[in-house]
């Protein structure tokens, strides 16, 4: 018997399931073959050690933009900074990837470390306009991606760009600098192992300290929780110092583990992903590492799905507006959550 604590869960899977009856619907449309096109759309992600590599691969980056956001959201702060903070953590990285001098521990540890304290710096700036002014962190955050586009676009173009590359693209990596790969066959590189720290980390931060207590006691309701003493100017630009450093680490993981050069001439929608992906996981931190393998698993078996039918790849967008929209729609299965605690309490309809 499911309870009442358990809707949103059961919610979330019933999207879910309601966005891929979508998907398939659209296929048996559009494919002169629907069933084999299903097929491959759902089993060839899994199908060998290299498709199941490109599956934990793509869900690195969205779990440390997908945490970031979880952070934020909790506060009840809709932030979308982390797609400028992940793109210009990218570069700070790359810089020291390209210049510095040091040995294949320290390299990466200080690449890694630059990026997300850059991240953590930019994104206390719209932190600090939320919590002494009120400014709207929607307009701020995303006025803070163009500004930090633009100047990480010129940054590869006049400072970084390697003319004697086919692509615009910078200088290559020093080989101290790159994440070593940790299962061979994949592409999977130790950014995993530090993407799952850090969620691990947060569940701890969120629901064992002090700290994690007021985030949510001022995410459920500011005034109640500064009435209750707690400082919440101190959460709010606390919590964008965390979820900035965390995108900004994101930023750095993914150009070392995957790269040998930067070469990101547009933003690379990782952090507009990592909002999906804590809607998806409820703004749990431990959630995010589903939400993050489920969202690559669809991306990779929608990539799959062009090169090997006749539908193209693009078709997925349909699915994770389906999900962003029944997700965010609060009445969706609302009435059931209503029998169920008036079920719960013994009160007959």
């Amino acid at each position: 018997m499911f309870k009442a604590s358990q809707f949103e869960k059961i919610r979330t899977v019933a999207v879910i399931l309601i966005s891929l009856l979508l998907t398939f619907f659209i296929i048996a449309i559009f494919s002169k073959d629907p069933l084999g096109t299903i097929l491959i759309f759902l089993f060839e992600p899994i199908n060998s050690l290299s498709h199941i590599g490109n599956v934990i691969e793509m869900s690195i980056p969205l779990m440390f933009t997908g945490l970031s956001v979880v952070l934020l959201f909790r506060t009840n702060l809709f932030n979308l900074g982390a797609e400028g903070l992940f793109y210009f953590s990218g570069i700070v990285a790359s810089t020291i990837a390209i210049h510095a001098t040091l040995n294949s521990w320290l390299h990466p540890g200080v690449a890694i470390l630059a990026g997300a304290l850059t991240g953590a710096v930019l994104s206390a700036i719209p932190g600090y306009f939320k919590a002494k002014w009120n400014v709207n962190e929607l307009v701020s955050s995303l006025m803070f991606n163009s500004i930090l586009f633009g100047v990480g676009l010129y940054l590869l173009n006049y400072k970084l760009r390697d003319t004697q590359a086919f692509i615009n693209a910078s200088y290559k990596f020093q080989k101290t600098a790159l994440l070593d790969n940790i299962i061979p066959g994949t592409r999977i590189h130790t950014g995993l192992i530090i993407a799952l720290l850090c969620i691990f980390a947060v569940y701890y931060y969120m629901y064992k300290t002090k700290w994690g207590y007021e985030l949510r006691m001022t995410g459920s309701n500011r005034s109640f929780a500064e009435y209750s003493g707690i400082n919440t100017t101190k959460v709010i630009i606390t919590v964008h110092l965390l979820a900035g450093f965390l995108a900004g680490m994101g930023g750095s993981v993914e150009v070392l583990g995957m790269y040998s050069r930067f070469q990101w001439t547009s933003l690379p929608g990782y952090g507009m992903d990592g909002a999906l992906v804590a809607l998806l996981a409820k703004n749990n931190p431990l959630s995010v590492i589903g939400a993050a393998l489920f969202l690559a698993y669809i991306r990779i078996g929608a990539d799959l799905m062009a090169r090997m039918s006749d539908v193209p790849a693009e078709m997925i967008s349909i699915v994770q507006a389906v999900i962003i929209l029944l997700i965010s729609a609060e009445q969706f299965l609302k009435f059931w959550k209503t029998r169920m605690l008036l079920k719960e309490a013994g009160v007959r309809e």
